[in-house]
């Protein structure tokens, strides 16, 4: 395994390192300003559209997308360094393109949309002219299980017929936000694997209501926010269906592995600032007449932060070195690993940041607050702790599974 940075990464790393300095980090209070002061919070504040043209015009655009003419043709393992550093801001993902939901869903399209579907949706979202949700969790049923899910889809004709509720669809309070990627259970009879599928569901379709807006420890995230989503008799193309009935599970799988590896990228990238402010902010204060660098217990802070996030890193870079060249479904083991290991050590950093800074650090006047509420969920989203950690059990356990031995006659 060689994980090092190759010309190309070289090269748009310095650029986006460059970009984050001298655009997105002076804006990141102008953008809070902004939505602030916004008659509805549920607006986009300007300086993004500001930030995303300057960003397409520096060629910083769309690099999640791998191996694509779409997107820069970046590997996972090319990707991570990138992703990392766009972690570092609540609001650089977008700026770029490459914030979830919308990655992916583009990648889904872009794997398995048919050319209209493409050229609706898959288009203006490269373009970052609309955005988009994805609608899978549901508030009546465990979803950590997603077998479970109730919401069905049923063929009528030329038309499908969507009946469900949906909770958690990061996204669609953006106004921008044109449809939803639904997952629901088309055919009952089908094996377990096989009853589910995903459609596309314009949000301006009749029966189609956004309940309410859902907030994570008392943020809001407007304008992008998560719904929850009644879906009452809806009814949308059959063309809309992606990739056919009961390719649900097979789509998802295609879909969470980058998805899950991205969220533990940007993960590194907040924990590295959460240790950066950290370091800053104890040498340069004072208590009980020393600086707090000097403070044994704060140096073990320092210490043991920059262990976990480099053992974390290098998780990572494994992850996407075998998605890489192994494929998702073998790497499974690796993602799981990460998207345990991940959201954990970025709050380990930043609970000792908070700690560290005392009264400031869960102020809006730094970003730890805001960072470590939105990681915390991330111990849930995309499958909890504990469904990777069996995931993972019951790799590990498959070599010490006896085979009968056969007798012989």
């Amino acid at each position: 395994m060689n994980f090092e940075y190759t010309d190309k990464v070289k090269q748009l790393r310095s650029q986006l390192a460059d970009f984050m300095d001298e655009v997105v980090y002076p804006n990141e209070t102008v953008y809070e300003n902004q939505l602030r002061e916004a008659s509805d919070r549920w607006t986009v504040p300007p300086v993004m559209e500001e930030m995303k043209q300057k960003a397409k015009q520096a060629g910083l655009w769309n690099l999640f997308l791998p191996d694509s003419e779409l997107g820069a043709g970046l590997s996972n393992l090319e990707y991570a360094p990138l992703c990392e550093m766009m972690g570092r801001s609540m609001i650089a993902p977008e700026v770029f393109n490459c914030a979830a939901p919308d990655t992916g869903n583009m990648e889904v399209l872009e794997r398995y949309g048919t050319e209209s579907q493409k050229e609706r949706w898959l288009t203006p979202l490269l373009d970052g002219e609309i955005r988009s949700c994805f609608s899978m969790t549901e508030p009546d049923v465990a979803s950590s299980d997603a077998t479970n899910m109730e919401t069905t889809i049923e063929r009528d004709g030329d038309e499908y017929v969507i009946n469900g509720r949906k909770w958690w669809s990061s996204g669609a309070g953006d106004p921008r936000c044109r449809f939803a990627i639904v997952m629901g259970r088309s055919n009952r009879d089908a094996p377990k694997h096989m009853q589910h599928s995903m459609i596309i569901v314009p949000l301006d379709t009749p029966g189609v209501k956004v309940l309410r807006m859902l907030p994570v420890f008392g943020y809001d995230h407007a304008p992008h926010g998560h719904a929850e989503i009644d879906f009452t008799d809806v009814r949308v193309p059959a063309e809309n269906m992606i990739l056919g009935e009961g390719r649900g599970f097979e789509i998802a799988q295609g879909r969470l592995g980058p998805g899950r590896i991205h969220h533990c990228m940007r993960l590194i990238g907040v924990a590295e600032r959460a240790l950066e402010t950290m370091c800053s902010r104890v040498t340069n204060r004072v208590a009980f007449h020393k600086p707090l660098s000097d403070q044994g217990v704060i140096r073990e802070w320092i210490a043991n932060s920059r262990i976990e996030i480099d053992q974390a890193r290098l998780l990572t870079l494994n992850a996407a070195y075998m998605m890489d060249t192994a494929g998702n479904k073998v790497a499974k083991k690796e993602i799981a690993m990460i998207k345990v290991v991940a959201p954990n050590v970025a709050l380990n950093v930043l609970d000792r940041a908070i700690q560290s800074l005392g009264a400031a650090g869960v102020s809006e006047d730094f970003p730890l607050a805001a960072h470590w509420a939105n990681s915390r969920t991330l111990r849930l989203a995309d499958g909890p702790d504990e469904v990777h950690r069996n995931a993972i059990a019951k790799q590990e356990l498959k070599a010490y599974t006896k085979v009968p031995v056969k007798q012989s006659h």
